[in-house]
């Protein structure tokens, strides 16, 4: 007896290239900028091992820092840094660091009234994926959002304090910048 035919479409061929749409290189690199935010790297009580990371994993994705700013933890702290980044030509600003729940950890509030739209769908992305590799993922309150909502708009995104953190916030952003810089310059979606 023969066995009946299958219904299925045909799988492409598994060397064809797979491409999702908006997920592409950008055109030319970026000016980024990183700000690291820790009393105890500013004391010297600790090296900053967070932002460099996030420099260099970010000029994977041709987002390029000249150079890590190290700030204390506040608000002010915080917006000024991201304000003199954003004033210096910055496209695409990293904050790592004060994330948290101490008394301390308050870049959240520093970056928000900054954020002309916050991207919570990237937000729950990084936390989802920084959960498939630790349960203390869920503790970080980082925002992430654009300044504004055409071409000089730049975005903006808090990561966590750790290296894994660091790593986790770009794996997920670092694939999307591209896409959101074309649409602050009016591309499509």
């Amino acid at each position: 007896m023969s066995q009946p035919k299958s219904h299925r479409p045909s799988a492409a061929p598994e060397t064809a290239p797979v491409r999702q749409k908006g997920l592409h290189p950008l055109p030319e690199p970026v000016k980024g900028a990183v700000i690291t935010v820790s009393d105890r790297c500013v004391s010297g009580e600790r090296e900053d091992v967070s932002g460099p990371l996030a420099a260099r994993l970010l000029a994977e994705h041709d987002v390029i820092v000249d150079a890590v700013k190290v700030v204390p933890d506040g608000v002010e702290s915080v917006r000024g840094a991201i304000q003199e980044a954003v004033s210096a030509g910055a496209r695409v600003v990293l904050t790592t660091g004060g994330t948290g729940v101490t008394p301390r950890d308050l870049t959240p509030e520093g970056t928000a009234p900054l954020l002309a739209v916050r991207l919570e769908g990237i937000e729950a992305q990084i936390r989802a994926y920084g959960l498939t590799q630790t349960p203390l993922s869920s503790l970080s309150r980082g925002l992430v959002g654009v300044t504004s909502r055409d071409a000089d708009g730049v975005l903006v995104v808090n990561a966590p304090g750790s290296r894994g953190g660091v790593k986790d916030t770009i794996a997920v952003v670092g694939p999307l910048v591209p896409h959101v810089l074309e649409q602050l310059g009016g591309g499509d979606h």
